[in-house]
Order: structure tokens, then C-alpha cells, then sequence
């Protein structure tokens, strides 16, 4: 569709480059400096304190200091709900419930003991008495001591390992949740909240693999003078305007369609049951939604200048594969970023 930008001159391709050999060898570099282990979710947690524009972390990070130690590194990843260390809390859950599990079966196995020691106990005692029928008072007495002490001690065994039990339940039931919560963080962009790109890629996964066709499409869209605001007013004011983009698409959608942030400021979208005029005037409300609702906000900090989307998508006739027709979309938006006269595009056309 031929869309005229309001003053607009065409789109320089702002996406934000792939991990390439130098990044790699700056954030390399770096770990070295600190003299951190070349782990990968160290590389993760070092990369997106370096170039994930978050300042926080990178503050959190540089507050470790030299040579910080791989706990508070793995906890500062879980902070910041990095992918990689995720995995971290399903794996202690492992481990503790293996630990849980060990101690419980030897306290079982104590038990056991202790119950067939008294009951052996028992059967002795009785075996006397019944050979001995003139044993002395005192003599039955000792014994019925003996007893009671064996079946006292056999109870507050018993109670300890209830107690054990139910401390090692609600131990799991804990570790249980935060694995959870991990899983779903892990799906979450820790800025805006929305769902992530593993959570899209996962999503469009149960589409295709359901017995039915889709009828869907994919849409990538990408706000555009995010990188002059960055440099002008610095990572917060960059922050602010990729959350109320996010708070603009959750409310400009239906219900059962689908919205995710892809990286800096990029968002994906998955519609249901469209066709190509249907993705048009998707998109045409969404850049409606966005040049109205952050005119104030770029008049601020922009100086008058305002928000403009790009939008690339692609329709699920186009692709056998989910991820070819999410390559699809993204491959569309560049070419709506670097023509300011059609900034809504389809792939193909």
C-alpha cells in the first residue's frame, strides 16, 4: 500500500546488526578483564549488559567488581531473567529434590530398623515370660522399661521423619514455583513485559502443528528514530517509549491475536483468520495507534517530530515452515524501512 510519511525522507535500515565476530571479541575481551570463565550464559549475561540497553544490569553488573564469583553472576542473571540461567532453577530443583529424596529414604530405612529392633525386642521379651513364669517382679519391670523407651524413641522418630517429609514437600512445592517462574520469564521481554521472540517462535510452532491449516499472518513491526532519541536523551527516555509502544499494541489487538517484542524496537505480531486487505488495514491501525497515541511524548522529545511504524508482514499461504514465514515478515520490514513511500509491505511484492 502507497502510505506518504508526513515529511518523512526514506528509512535508513536501523536494525540492529547480528552477533558478529567483533562483538563476540568485545564482549570476550571483557570477560577477561574481569576475569570471568568463558561460560555461555556468562557471555549472554556480559552481552546484554554491553549492548542490551539496559543500564541497569550494566550497573549491577560493574558493582560485582574484579573477579566475581560465578553464584553472584548465575543470581544476577536470574534477576534480569535471562534466558540461559533460567535453566538454572530447574536444575537446582533436580538437586534438591534428589537431596530431599536421599535423606528421606535414609531416615525410612532408619525407621524400618528401629521397628524391627523393637519387635524383636518384643518377641524376646515374650518368649521369657512364657519359659520363665517365675521371673521376679523387678526383672518384668526392666524389661517393660526397656519397652517403653524402644517405643518412645520409635515415635519421635516417627515424627521427625513426618516432619522431614513435610519440610522436603514444601521445599519442592517452593523450588517448584520458581522454576515456573522461571520457565515463564523466560518467555517474557524483561522491559516491556510482552512475550519474547522464543515465546513467538514457540507460538507460531503449536499453529502449524495443529491438524488444520493456518490462516494466519505474521506482522514485524519497528518504530522508527528510537536510536535518535537513544542518543539524544539516553537509554531511559528509549525505555519509556518501547513500553508505551508495547501498552499502545496489547490494546490496538483482539483478544486471541498475538503480540511479542522482538529485539530493541521491533514488535512481531500473529493475526488469525486474515487476508492481505485484512493485514493492510491492521497495519494502517497500528501506525494510526502509535502516530496518535505518541504524539505528545515525540513532541517532547523529539522536538515535533513524529513516531513513525513500519510495518513488513506475510501470509501462512507463503510459507511451509513457521520460521520461513516469520524470516518472511522481517524481510518485508526492511523494505518498508527503507521505502518511505509503502511502509506497509508484504513479502514478495
Amino acid at each position: 500500500m502507497d502510505v506518504m510519511t508526513r515529511g518523512k525522507t526514506a528509512r535508513t535500515d536501523q536494525h540492529t546488526p547480528s552477533l558478529g565476530i567483533e562483538t563476540l571479541q568485545k564482549v570476550a575481551k571483557h570477560m577477561a578483564r574481569r576475569q570471568v570463565a568463558g561460560l555461555p550464559r556468562n557471555y549472554e549475561l556480559f552481552y546484554e549488559s554491553m549492548f542490551g540497553h539496559d543500564p541497569a544490569l550494566g550497573r549491577d553488573l560493574e558493582a560485582l567488581g574484579s573477579r566475581p564469583s560465578q553464584l553472584h553472576l548465575d543470581q544476577l542473571g536470574l534477576k534480569y531473567r535471562l534466558v540461559s540461567h533460567c535453566g538454572l532453577a530447574e536444575e537446582k530443583i533436580q538437586r534438591d529434590a534428589v537431596t530431599i529424596l536421599k535423606n528421606l529414604s535414609d531416615m525410612l530405612a532408619s525407621g524400618i530398623e528401629r521397628k524391627q529392633t523393637f519387635v524383636r525386642s518384643l518377641d524376646m521379651i515374650a518368649n521369657a515370660l512364657r519359659e520363665d513364669e517365675q521371673r521376679s517382679l523387678a526383672s518384668l519391670i526392666d524389661e517393660l522399661d526397656f519397652l517403653n523407651a524402644s517405643a518412645t524413641e520409635l515415635g519421635q522418630a516417627e515424627l521427625g521423619l513426618a516432619e522431614t517429609l513435610k519440610s522436603g514437600l514444601a521445599k519442592i512445592e517452593t523450588a517448584e514455583k520458581a522454576a515456573k517462574q522461571a520457565h515463564e520469564a523466560a518467555l517474557r521481554d524483561r522491559l516491556t513485559g510482552l512475550p519474547n521472540r522464543v515465546a513467538m517462535t514457540r507460538r507460531l510452532e503449536d499453529i502449524y502443528g495443529a491438524a488444520t491449516q493456518p490462516r494466519i499472518a505474521v506482522v514485524a513491526a519497528e518504530a522508527d528514530d528510537l536510536d535518535s532519541i537513544r542518543r539524544q536523551y539516553g537509554e531511559d527516555a528509549a525505555n519509556r517509549m518501547l513500553k508505551r509502544l508495547a501498552a499502545i499494541f496489547r490494546k490496538t489487538i483482539k483478544k486471541n491475536d498475538f503480540v511479542a517484542r522482538n529485539d530493541d524496537s521491533q514488535f512481531l505480531f500473529i493475526f488469525h483468520e486474515v487476508d492481505q486487505d485484512d493485514v493492510v488495514a491492521i497495519g494502517e491501525r497500528l501506525r494510526h495507534a502509535v502516530e496518535t497515541n505518541l504524539i505528545y511524548a515525540a513532541e517532547n522529545e523529539l522536538n515535533g517530530g513524529g513516531v513513525q511504524l513500519a510495518v513488513g508482514y506475510s501470509l501462512a499461504d507463503n510459507a511451509v515452515r513457521p520460521d520461513d514465514l516469520l524470516a518472511q515478515a522481517e524481510h518485508a520490514l526492511k523494505g518498508a524501512r527503507q521505502e518511505s513511500r509503502n511502509p506497509i509491505m508484504r513479502f514478495g511484492r
